[in-house]
C-alpha cells in the first residue's frame, strides 16, 4: 500500500536531488528518507529511483508517481484542513427538523446562540411532526430532531434521546366560558363541550384521555396549525387541549388557558443518531437546544 508519508518523501528526494538533501528538507535523518523509498519501491513493485553519481534521478515509474503525489498530497493537505474546520466548528452544517411549536420556542434561541458561538456552522430548519421528523432523521434528511412523546417510544431505542423539557398540556376555553376563570378543570366536566383537535398523534392522545376520564370527544374541528386552533377556540367553537410550548408560541387572544386535572404532561426531546452524536456541530447544537430548553 502506497503511503502518503511515502509520497512526501519522494516529492523530496525529487526536489532536492538526494537523500540527504530530502532528509534536511523533511526534518529527518538520512538513514529514514532511505527506508521510507525502500519501502515505497516494495509497494509499487518497480524502481523509483536510479543513483548517478551523488544525485538521484527518478525513473519513469517515479515521475508518473511524483506526478499524481502532487495532485494527491494537495488534496489530503485540503482534506485535513476541512476536516480540522469541521472539528473546530470553523465550517459545517445541521440541519434540525422540528414540530412547529418547537421551532418558534426552543429553535429560534438555540440557533442564535450556536450562530454567536460559532459562526462558520450551518444550521437549517424544516418542519415536520413525528413520526416524520424520525423517519427524515433515519433517511439522512437531518441531523437533529425535535420530537415529543407522552409515552416511552421503544421505537426510539436505536437513536440518542436528549430529553429537553416536560412540556403540561392546558385546557384552552373561550373567554366568558364557565370554566374561564377557574384554577383548575377535571377534563371529565367537559365532556359535553365540542373539541378542536390538533396533529394526528396529538388527537389519538386526546381521545385517550378523554376515554380515560370516562367520555369520547366530540371533535368538531381537526387542524395541524395552533394558530387556527385558538382562532377557533377564541370564536366560541369549542375547547381544545394544548401543549404549553402551542399556547407560548401564539397569541391566545379571545382564549383563556385552563389547568388540567389530573395533569398530562409529554416529554420534548431532541433525536440524532449514535454516530451524528460525536459530530462536533451536531453536539454543540444539541447543548444549545438543552440550554433553551431550560431559560
Amino acid at each position: 500500500m502506497i503511503e502518503a508519508r511515502h509520497l512526501r518523501v519522494l516529492r523530496a528526494v525529487a526536489t532536492t536531488g538526494s537523500f540527504s538533501g530530502a532528509a534536511r528538507e523533511l526534518g529527518c535523518t538520512q538513514p529514514a528518507v532511505s527506508q521510507q523509498m525502500k519501502a515505497l519501491e516494495a509497494a509499487s513493485g518497480t524502481p523509483l529511483l536510479v543513483r548517478s553519481g551523488r544525485e538521484m534521478r527518478l525513473t519513469e515509474a517515479g515521475e508518473a508517481l511524483v506526478r499524481h503525489a502532487t495532485g494527491i498530497l494537495a488534496g489530503l493537505a485540503a482534506a485535513e484542513e476541512e476536516v480540522a474546520a469541521l472539528a473546530g466548528l470553523r465550517a459545517g452544517r445541521v440541519r434540525l427538523v422540528s414540530f412547529p411549536s418547537g421551532s418558534s420556542t426552543l429553535v429560534p434561541t438555540a440557533v442564535a446562540a450556536m450562530r454567536a458561538d460559532h459562526p462558520g456552522t450551518r444550521v437549517s430548519l424544516v418542519e415536520a411532526e413525528p413520526p416524520r421528523s424520525v423517519d427524515m432523521l433515519r433517511a439522512g434528511d437531518c441531523e437533529i430532531a425535535l420530537a415529543f412523546r407522552y409515552e416511552a417510544a421503544p421505537e426510539w431505542d436505536d437513536l440518542v434521546a436528549r430529553p429537553l423539557l416536560t412540556d403540561r398540556l392546558v385546557g384552552l376555553v373561550p373567554e366568558g366560558h364557565p370554566f374561564a376563570d377557574a384554577d383548575e378543570v377535571d377534563i371529565g366536566t367537559l365532556a359535553e363541550e365540542p373539541w378542536i383537535a390538533g396533529c394526528p398523534r396529538c388527537r389519538r392522545h386526546l381521545v385517550q384521555v378523554c376515554e380515560a376520564a370516562g367520555f369520547t370527544p366530540r371533535i368538531d374541528f381537526a387542524t395541524d396549525d395552533y394558530p387556527a386552533v385558538v382562532g377557533l377556540v377564541g370564536a366560541g367553537l369549542g375547547v381544545a387541549v394544548l401543549p404549553e410550548l402551542a399556547v407560548e408560541s401564539v397569541r391566545p387572544k379571545g382564549t383563556r388557558p385552563v389547568r388540567l386535572g389530573p395533569e398530562v404532561r409529554r416529554e420534548v426531546v431532541a433525536l440524532t443518531l449514535p454516530d451524528l452524536a460525536q459530530v462536533p456541530a451536531v453536539s454543540a447544537m444539541l447543548d444549545r437546544l438543552a440550554a433553551a430548553a431550560h431559560r
